[in-house]
């Protein structure tokens, strides 16, 4: 078993999954616990600048500069902790599927729950491959310590094997990536790094260096609650208001109709009774324009109910959470072109794609680190699910070491 693979087993057994109402950083503590297997094991490998923000939850690390490449530019990568809070993290069994034979797979015979190829039939392409599967009941948590691991057995390597030329390399793991909340800490200054990659992606070949621009909102109905009874021209039932509000939505633009660069707006959790009622909403579009008119007519369509029930029936609080960073990224265009062409020294082709989402490098490029993501070799994210193919992620390592290697190579 490589490296790569042992240490993805051992992380994703660690539950580190956020919550998006903690208000504090990192949003759980048990993210600690992997945050501090990490510090041990960079220290055992022999890595340097070591360095734990305990109170926030982020590590930072260094492989040193080989010989003769000290002036080369400073490299970072960059994944996260936590996994999302959509499904549960705690108790992961992780299973390995050897050579795979492109039909269902049987998650948990007692539950009656399969990887269904009718489902997801991109699994046909990994026939003969090996998968690491849950056992249906959880997520994997490939998203993203399929990322972690990689860049650990990257570091390794490196460590391990001086005469390869490559310049300083920094490493950097965060919290609270799935609650938009993981660059909130991150010291781009301590990192030190002239540009970096997240390694937070798809597919094996997924490349992207946009996302979406992305804002947050709050929906909040207030009613007034009486006996039904006795309810004619005097109730408010807030629910149902909070329903209309849903209704005037454009139907189509919803994450279940959407693809590619179209954007969406998407009602995440509502609750909530006849009194009030409060719906959690996002608000996504790759395109600055149409991303801001998203936001005014979800705006304009509170303005509408509250015409029509009173004035404070409907109130918004409304957040941008990050932006596309397709503008920040377009004066280093190098670091997608060195991308691709390792890509396809490995055998494999580049598909550029933009991320239906976003990355800690979607706020990190706006705060100076030019930050494309990286593909990690998982799939079907946040969901029970969830696969990673082994073949794929090895050869993700064997790219990080190649993308090390590329800038270590260029001098001043």
């Amino acid at each position: 078993m490589t490296k790569t693979i042992e240490n993805f087993l051992q992380y994703v057994k660690i539950d580190t999954q956020s919550c998006e109402t903690a208000g504090v950083t990192p949003s759980s503590a048990k993210q600690r616990d992997l945050a501090k297997l990490l510090v041990s094991q960079l220290t055992r490998m022999g890595a340097s600048d070591i360095t734990y923000d305990e109170e926030h939850c982020y590590v930072y690390a260094s492989v040193p500069a080989s010989a003769g490449c000290e002036q080369s530019p400073v490299l970072g990568f960059i994944a996260h902790m936590d996994t999302a809070p959509a499904v549960t993290g705690a108790d992961v069994k992780p299973r390995i599927v050897e050579n795979y034979d492109g039909n269902d797979i049987l998650l948990n015979e007692a539950k009656s729950i399969r990887l269904s190829v009718s489902d997801f039939p991109e699994l046909k392409e990994l026939a003969g491959k090996d998968l690491i599967v849950t056992d249906g009941t959880t997520l994997l948590g490939a998203d993203d310590k399929a990322g972690v691991a990689e860049i650990m057995a990257m570091a390794e390597h490196l460590l391990t094997h001086p005469e390869l030329p490559h310049g300083k390399i920094r490493i950097g793991f965060t919290p609270d990536e799935e609650i938009g909340e993981g660059a909130d800490h991150f010291d781009v200054a301590l990192f030190g790094a002239d540009f970096a990659y997240t390694v937070d992606g798809g597919e094996l070949g997924e490349l992207e260096d946009e996302t979406f621009n992305a804002a947050g909102a709050k929906l909040i109905v207030h009613g007034r609650n009486v006996h039904p009874g006795s309810a004619k021209g005097k109730m408010v039932n807030s629910i149902l208001i909070a329903q209309e509000f849903q209704n005037l939505l454009p139907v189509f633009q919803n994450p279940m109709y959407t693809e590619n660069r179209e954007g969406f707006f998407h009602i995440d959790g509502i609750s909530g009774d006849v009194e009030e009622t409060t719906a959690e909403y996002i608000i996504r579009d790759h395109d600055k324009v149409l991303f801001e008119q998203k936001k005014e007519l979800f705006i304009g369509c509170a303005d509408f109910l509250n015409r029509k029930y009173g004035a404070g029936t409907v109130t918004v609080e409304m957040t941008d959470s990050y932006y596309n960073m397709k503008e920040a990224l377009a004066p280093h265009a190098h670091l997608m072109e060195n991308a691709c062409s390792a890509l396809r020294e490995l055998g494999v082709e580049p598909k550029i794609t933009p991320v239906r989402g976003g990355t800690d490098g979607s706020r990190l490029s706006y705060m100076g680190l030019p930050c494309p993501n990286l593909c990690t070799g998982g799939a079907n994210y946040h969901s029970r699910f969830e696969y990673a193919c082994i073949q794929s992620m090895e050869t993700v390592t064997r790219l990080l070491v190649k993308l090390a290697v590329r800038y270590g190579n260029i001098k001043p």
